[in-house]
């Protein structure tokens, strides 16, 4: 008892053996172990004990069948170390958007270079320096750091809510994740059998308020209870720790059943520790495979005799051995009749039916005339009662599901996330927690075909919403099958082999869905890795389950799960909001170069303004989104998820994926077919020739309902509305100051154009125009161009509050719900006023102290018109509302 098993071994001799294989198998009671076997499951066999798990009552003797790599648990860490981490769906977009990005720089670079060479009277050196401005200018610096930022600070947020984040993208993929396959022991339920049900005297009664309220409460003056507790006491081999403490605060020695059945007798009993020391034992029989009971004779003395003997084991075998039942509160009792079997029958059946383990209890008072209190009891002799015995009766126990778990399953529900549930515990269990917590609320086959009278072969598929599968199914499903499984709204796997699991994962995946992942055990490793994302628990997870996951609960709390997606959710709406907001610039920082070559005219921000701006202002100003709030209280849950898995997107999502690995279907045979024969270099050349593809063209822009991190709409507001909006702006800005200085947008043209290669002006030793000498051009210039740097900062304080609202007005309420993003401006602001104003820092960026503060006006007011044009979508929408 306490071993460690070293190996898979095959029993030969076992007596009162059980192992704990929750960790293997997800089963929460303790398996009983004997010679014989019926099972045809090898997990399931009751003659085997496998590799890792724990004895936890008796002794077994065995043959030593597998070792190492070759058990059970070396073929998990087999099946773990074989599958590869899938990459989440945020580094897919982002290494979209980087492409998307860097094809445009590049091509823009590539064709002005080729512009700027003539133009500037083939001056290689200068169309070099633009063609790197231009590709400067197209790329967000500082969005790398931006975006890690914001997923390390929600990843903070989130270890305080109990979810702590191993992979940073992983904050967003839990806020993705469209089917969420949990474990049944220790995530769903506690893994510590609990007291539920008694049945005594004839009054079935529930152990707690919290379990119920359609039946009595225990309570100690109930009739029987009394007895029944102190069998709980007595009658068992578990005992605490320590007793020098309170109840609560004391661990259990034992199996999990008396375990169980002694933490209820400890709440309910003022008098426990005095109680088992009072009446000790004197004689026991442990519970065994062959009689299935357990027996204790104790001194406890009575009106007969100063001797007690308490019996519990399994119902049908103690109700054998009974020939009178308790009937009242003092002992009384009547013999055993027809109406009461059928009303232990019932109550049994009832128990059972719920999931619950069940056993039977029962008392003798020995007489003191055949059993004094020196009586030597002898096991060989049997010199004990082995018959009439009082039955006092049933009490059922359960795995209880953890608090909040409902409730928790009940939002993934309104959020449009499909939780099933995928255990190694037998399917009646796993349908019995599964619809106490909501799991499964529809009929299954076989309950429709029981409502209607009719044969399960004459129920369609369409006629019923929830199914249970057995593991030995599994392996025997077709593809059509797998799809039929998966429509279904409630969906229980029962046991599973971490292979199944592994399979269950990969099937679902290549429906399209985003699959997380949640589990304690070995068992569980395998798919951990495969899922999009693997959730481990912290207080009852393996270390393997831990290093397989890409998150981990620290309380074990599955409700912990719902707040990390509702923070993934939005981390993906501030993340897209500040890529809205951070590429924004781009075209204000473009255009000018494009215009310096062109037109030309001078350059109105230079490359080093330009990294200020992207690694200065905006950074800082872009990592206020990771504080913003929800626009609405409870918005981002009643959302469905942002990639929906439905028939439609399931065909596009398969068809993209046989045309990427140039597979096809094979519809006689119902497989799909790989092409053989695949190296590296044939794999990129016909990656290189789907480019100039229809079909993956008719793939790249087909509609799936999908939202993706960087959209049409996005690109379209801040490369060609508000990035042009600020292009004119900061212009207007920047001619206005030269004009006011003596230098007209024409003469600015000539002095640029010059009459030589490639201009005589805007140098120290530059010529005279209209009798402004050399440095004066370069004050005139420093200052044009400190007005062009000090607009585009000015406009994005006011786009920044642009950016942070979809719903609702950008100027409304929401607008002060982040004191982060004043504190960003604030420090974006005097970073700017720092290079503009500073006395030795213009020499450095080129700009110019002599900038009017009335400047600021300009920049103010196409900010303005920025905010007024975010809002103006939503108001119209409002006003439409309101007329209907």
């Amino acid at each position: 008892m306490g071993d460690k098993n070293p190996a898979d071994i095959l029993v030969f001799s076992a007596s009162d053996c059980s192992v704990d294989n929750s960790s293997l198998t997800g089963e929460s009671e303790p398996q009983e172990r004997t010679k014989e076997n019926n099972m045809q499951n090898p997990l399931e066999a009751s003659n085997i004990m496998f590799n890792s798990t724990l004895v936890v009552s008796g002794e077994a003797y065995g043959i030593v069948i597998r070792t190492g790599d070759r058990t059970v648990l070396g073929q998990i860490a087999h099946l773990t170390a074989g599958e590869e981490k899938m990459r989440s769906p945020l580094a897919h977009e982002i290494d979209n958007f980087v492409r998307l990005i860097a094809t445009i720089a590049i091509v823009t670079a590539i064709i002005f270079f080729g512009i700027a060479f003539p133009v500037n009277n083939n001056n290689a050196s200068l169309a070099i320096n633009f063609a790197i401005g231009i590709f400067v200018a197209w790329v967000p610096e500082g969005l790398p750091a931006t975006v890690t930022m914001l997923l390390t600070i929600a990843a903070k947020r989130m270890a305080n809510q109990n979810v702590l984040v191993k992979d940073l993208q992983g904050v967003e993929t839990l806020g993705a994740i469209t089917l969420l396959a949990t474990d049944k022991t220790g995530t769903l339920t506690r893994n510590q059998m609990t007291a539920a049900n008694i049945w005594i005297c004839g009054e079935l009664y529930e152990t707690s308020a919290s379990a119920g309220v359609e039946k009595n409460i225990a309570r100690l003056e109930s009739p029987g209870v009394m007895d029944i507790l102190h069998i709980f006491a007595l009658c068992s081999r578990a005992k605490f720790d320590r007793t020098d403490v309170p109840i609560k605060d004391r661990e259990i020695l034992g199996d999990a059943t008396e375990s169980g059945l002694i933490r209820y007798a400890a709440e309910r009993l003022n008098n426990f520790d005095r109680l088992v020391e009072e009446h000790h034992k004197v004689f026991e029989l442990p519970f065994n495979s062959d009689t299935k009971w357990h027996m204790t004779i104790h001194k406890k003395a009575h009106s007969n005799g100063p001797l007690t003997l308490y019996i519990k084991g399994a119902p049908e075998r103690v109700w054998r051995l009974c020939s009178r039942i308790l009937t009242g509160p003092n002992g009384e009792s009547n013999q055993l009749t027809d109406d009461h079997k059928r009303a232990y029958d019932e109550t049994y059946e009832h128990m059972a039916s719920r999931g619950h383990r069940v056993l039977g209890f029962a008392q003798m008072l020995l007489p003191s005339n055949q059993y004094p209190t020196d009586f030597a009891f002898d096991k060989k002799t049997k010199n004990y009662p082995l018959g009439d015995f009082t039955f006092v009766g049933l009490t059922s126990l359960q795995d209880p599901p953890k608090h909040g778990v409902r409730e928790a399953i009940g939002r993934c529900r309104a959020a449009g996330i499909k939780v099933i549930m995928v255990t190694g515990d037998h399917p009646l269990t796993a349908e019995a927690i599964g619809r106490k917590i909501n799991l499964m609320l529809s009929d299954t086959k076989t309950m429709v075909a029981k409502k209607t009278g009719r044969r399960l072969e004459e129920i369609d598929e369409n006629e019923y919403k929830a199914i249970v599968i057995h593991g030995e199914q599994i392996d025997k499903l077709s593809d059509t099958e797998w799809d039929n499984i998966f429509w279904k709204d409630e969906i229980i796997f029962a046991r599973t082999s971490p292979k199944h699991k592994l399979e269950i994962v990969r099937r679902a995946q290549h429906m399209g869905h985003i699959v997380g992942v949640t589990g304690d055990g070995v068992n569980d490793s395998p798919a951990l890795k495969k899922a999009d994302l693997g959730i481990a628990m912290n207080v009852s997870g393996s270390d393997v389950s831990k290093e397989a996951s890409s998150m981990i609960l620290l309380d074990d709390n599955f409700a912990s799960i719902i707040r990390g997606v509702e923070e993934g959710r939005l981390i993906f709406v501030n993340l897209k909001k500040s890529i809205q907001y951070t590429i924004s610039h781009s075209t204000p920082e473009v255009i000018p170069n494009l215009l310096y070559v062109i037109v030309p005219i001078p350059l109105p921000l230079s490359a080093i303004l330009i990294l200020v701006i992207d690694l200065g202002f905006e950074l800082i100003a872009a990592l206020s989104f990771a504080w913003d709030p929800p626009e609405t209280e409870e918005g981002l849950m009643k959302l469905p998820p942002r990639k929906p898995v439905t028939p439609e997107t399931c065909n596009i999502f398969r068809r993209r994926a046989l045309r990427q690995t140039r597979s096809h279907f094979d519809e006689e045979a119902g497989v799909v077919i790989s092409p053989e024969g695949q190296t590296r270099m044939r794999k990129h050349i016909y990656n290189v020739s789907q480019l100039f593809t229809k079909e993956y063209w008719v793939d790249k822009f087909e509609n799936t309902g999908a939202e993706v991190l960087v959209d049409g709409p996005l690109l379209s507001w801040s490369y060609l509305e508000i990035g042009l909006v600020e292009a004119v702006g900061a212009l207007t800005a920047f001619f206005v100051v030269m004009y006011r200085r003596g230098i007209s947008p024409r003469d600015a043209h000539v002095m640029q154009k010059g009459a030589g290669p490639p201009t005589n002006y805007w140098t120290e030793n530059a010529e005279l125009y209209n009798g402004i000498d050399g440095p004066t051009q370069v004050d005139i210039l420093a200052e044009a161009q400190s007005m062009y740097y000090w607009s585009i900062m000015t406009m994005q304080m006011w786009n920044l509050f642009a950016c942070k609202t979809r719903l609702t007005l950008p100027f409304g309420k929401y607008m002060f719900a982040n004191r982060a993003t004043f504190y960003c401006i604030l420090s974006g602001a005097s970073l700017a006023a720092f290079i503009i104003y500073t006395p030795g820092v213009e020499v450095v960026f080129k700009t110019s102290r002599s900038l009017l503060p009335l400047y600021w006006l300009i920049p103010m007011a196409f900010g303005l018109f920025i905010v007024f044009y975010a809002a103006l979508p939503n108001l119209l929408v409002a006003r439409y509302l309101y007329t209907s």
